[in-house]
């Protein structure tokens, strides 16, 4: 088995099981309910190595103790972060090794959460609430410069980079980048392809990082066009700087209607 493969959870989340390098294994991303990963287990005909957690929302942690108790599996999450059921604390910059189904580098990216996570492994990202499809997660604890200097962490990976987030948030996202930009045609072009995916039942993620680049108004902060839609919206921000129109941004996202 080589592809990562997505179950459903609740309305909208996305618990991702990636194959590891000893067949037949997989690590388990963000279970906010165990029922599906057990019927998923059971579906593929496959065993749990490890469980990895991006942060500490009970919709990303919700079956954590109960997969744990059953799977008897290390469970690995943000140290800065409680999280009942985690072991393994990783902090940015640590490596989780192969035998769990790795490797993964963490990276440390704070802003939706204190001490939230994401997990690199062969050129995929899983990066929970952070960084979405043409979107980002809201500011619950963190601050948009620390949400800013994250998400330009993560968009400085190689173009085919495929991203994995913890929700399908896709239209209502590009919704708001094409009021964002409206003349942005790789914009109007993927929200065209995101919409043949959904009516073929199948998700709309993983995206690239360089799919990314071209459609996230949050990763765009820096071009003049972006730039100028944020000042339209807030015509006096404290400064101007890429972060300032970062927070801007993010400001108008979260009473966006769409």
């Amino acid at each position: 088995m080589s592809d990562v493969i997505a179950l459903h959870a609740f309305r909208d989340n996305y618990i991702w099981l990636i194959p590891g390098s000893k067949p037949g294994y997989v690590a388990i991303v963000d279970p906010g309910a165990a029922s599906p990963v057990f019927e998923g287990l059971k579906q593929y005909g496959l065993k749990a190595s490890s469980i990895l957690c991006t942060h500490h929302h009970g919709d990303h942690i919700g079956g954590v103790l109960e997969l744990k108790e059953q799977l008897h599996v290390p469970v690995y999450g943000p140290a800065a972060e409680a999280i009942p059921g985690v072991d393994h604390p990783v902090s940015d910059g640590d490596i989780i090794p192969s035998e769990e189904g790795g490797p993964y580098t963490v990276f440390g990216i704070p802003g939706h959460t204190r001490g939230h996570v994401a997990y690199l492994t062969k050129g995929r990202l899983f990066c929970g609430d952070t960084l979405f499809v043409a979107g980002c997660g809201r500011l619950f604890e963190g601050t948009a410069f620390q949400l800013h200097a994250s998400l330009m962490r993560l968009a400085a990976l190689p173009d085919d980079t495929r991203v994995y987030c913890g929700h399908e948030y896709t239209l209502h996202n590009l919704a708001f980048a094409r009021t964002v930009e409206p003349d942005n045609a790789d914009i109007l072009a993927f929200e065209r392809r995101a919409r043949q995916l959904l009516q073929a039942n199948q998700p709309t993620v993983p995206s690239t990082m360089a799919d990314e680049r071209r459609i996230n108004p949050f990763l765009r902060a820096h071009i003049p066009t972006v730039r100028a839609a944020a000042h339209a919206y807030d015509p006096a921000p404290k400064s101007d700087t890429d972060a300032a129109v970062f927070a801007t941004l993010r400001r108008w996202k979260d009473d966006f209607k769409g």
